[in-house]
């Protein structure tokens, strides 16, 4: 554990829980669809989309393609942004996908870069969004929303133990 006090908010049942009704939802709003392509924020982002895939696979009854997005959370402007397969993009629904919104600029980054591959759409799933948005950007599929203050910092775990803490 960390020298800070964390307090768990979800733990590894209710991060199922969500990541079964995120999947729910996105299966509602892309029936129709041939194909769509889940794409994750490199790191957590990933491992979250990766989740998706699973449950979708499951419950949907259109193809699922899942690839990551690699870029430079810090400085995302002055680095490439890399995404293997980008021909997967054209003309194809998109869900991007991270584990927590806050000011909005890494995905506002990854959908400008998505943008340029001409999709069919493109929507968000997020697993926290704190609402502290700078940029214009929205989760069209969140699964918890969570106020908090700016010096407070959302911190998810997904691998052996999942958790999601406020730190």
């Amino acid at each position: 554990m960390n020298a800070k006090a964390r307090n768990k908010i979800l733990d590894g049942t209710e991060i199922k829980a969500k990541v079964d009704r995120i999947a729910h939802q996105i299966n509602e709003n892309c029936y129709q669809e041939e194909k769509l392509v889940l794409v994750g924020i490199a790191g957590r982002g990933y491992d979250f989309a990766k989740r998706l895939q699973k449950e979708l696979q499951i419950i949907a009854a259109f193809k699922i393609e899942l690839l990551q997005i690699d870029l430079d959370k810090d400085n995302p402007i002055n680095n490439e942004i890399t995404l293997k397969q980008p021909e997967s993009i054209k003309s194809s629904a998109v869900i991007l996908v991270d584990d927590v919104l806050n000011s909005g600029k890494t995905l506002a980054y990854a959908a400008a870069y998505l943008l340029q591959l001409d999709p069919k759409m493109i929507k968000t799933a997020i697993l926290v969004n704190r609402e502290h948005h700078r940029y214009p950007i929205t989760a069209d599929f969140v699964g918890l929303s969570l106020t908090t203050t700016l010096k407070e910092h959302i911190q998810v775990e997904l691998g052996r133990s999942d958790g999601v803490y406020l730190v």
